[in-house]
């Protein structure tokens, strides 16, 4: 049912359908393309808006808010990460950010398996192979993976997608260890057991890497860290701008690495041509929540966040 919210409220992309109709229409202006508002069309639609539902490639800076002005409450971010907002400007405007924690969680662990199980066991070369149309037989040396039963596997971040990751491994009867910021409870920790990252990296002959990107997070997977993980090691990395692109481009060419898979790229949409030239790298366009249910519960949790500001109260997934 439709509720009635007379401030305005801006919608800079196109989101997953049915998720708005709990805002009045006359309310809401959208941007109802699957591409980025352009910089300066964002900025002449924020004047005098109550809320703006942003995604990752929004920047939400102190240009952005002097743009909106004095009637902006909240910004909700479409996404669980925010290093698009900066935090310190909004709150000494006054302004709440919210983003969208917890609903994505198992469709994005699940594509990690999905590329982990990709690069150890050559998928993308072998689509590539058939699709080509050149010549091939099968030959018991034809095309040798990884296998991942018993294979040890670290995990880079143990918030939820990282909990969820480690869950899974299960299955694959993985012993698995883990790097965070501060130990996780036992009951959360999945069986994983907490490693120093130096530890970690020789340990892992398949690393996830999930930690949220900050300016500590920052190419923190760099060359010399690369360098640690056994040779014939796996990276797979979930998280843009955390693993150096350049550098594991470099791991895969030297043979370092057996292989390697990323989800999001530090400058979407461009990806490092490095990357794009080794066959044993597997690249996706950025689909760790891309299930139809997911994009839906994320849209109508940055719905809720609104709502529950323009109503007076506190957001429900606050930031900051």
């Amino acid at each position: 049912m439709t509720q009635t919210v007379t401030p305005p409220v801006l919608v800079t992309r196109r989101l997953a359908e049915g998720v708005l109709d709990r805002l009045a229409p006359e309310a809401v202006t959208r941007h109802d393309s699957e591409r980025p508002m352009a910089r300066a069309e964002l900025l002449a639609a924020l004047p005098g808006r109550a809320a703006v539902i942003t995604t990752l490639d929004d920047r939400v800076d102190a240009e952005f808010l002097a743009a909106a002005g004095p009637d902006l409450r909240i910004v909700a971010n479409h996404a669980v990460g925010t290093h698009n907002i900066d935090l310190a400007a909004c709150a000494e405007r006054g302004v709440l950010v919210s983003n969208t924690p917890g609903v994505l969680t198992e469709a994005t662990a699940d594509l990690a398996w999905a590329l982990l199980l990709a690069a150890t066991r050559r998928l993308g070369e072998g689509e590539r192979l058939l699709r080509s149309g050149q010549p091939w037989a099968w030959a018991p040396t034809f095309m040798l993976g990884m296998e991942l039963t018993g294979t040890p596997l670290g995990i880079l971040g143990m918030g939820r997608i990282g909990q969820a990751v480690a869950r899974r491994a299960a299955g694959f009867s993985m012993p698995v260890a883990y790097h965070n910021r501060s130990r996780l409870p036992a009951d959360r920790e999945a069986g994983a057991r907490p490693l120093p990252l130096d530890r970690l990296l020789a340990e892992s002959r398949v690393l996830v890497v999930t930690c949220p990107l900050t300016d500590a997070t920052r190419h923190l997977v760099d060359a010399e860290r690369l360098a640690q993980l056994p040779a014939g090691a796996v990276v797979v990395s979930m998280t843009a701008g955390v693993v150096d692109e350049r550098a594991l481009a470099a791991a895969l060419a030297s043979g370092h690495l057996f292989g390697a898979a990323v989800d999001n790229f530090e400058h979407e949409p461009a990806v490092h041509p490095d990357l794009l030239a080794q066959e044993r790298a597997v690249l996706v366009p950025h689909l760790g929540s891309a299930t139809v249910r997911t994009r839906q519960a994320m849209g109508g949790l940055a719905v809720d966040n609104v709502l529950a500001v323009l109503a007076g109260g506190p957001p429900l997934t606050p930031v900051g």
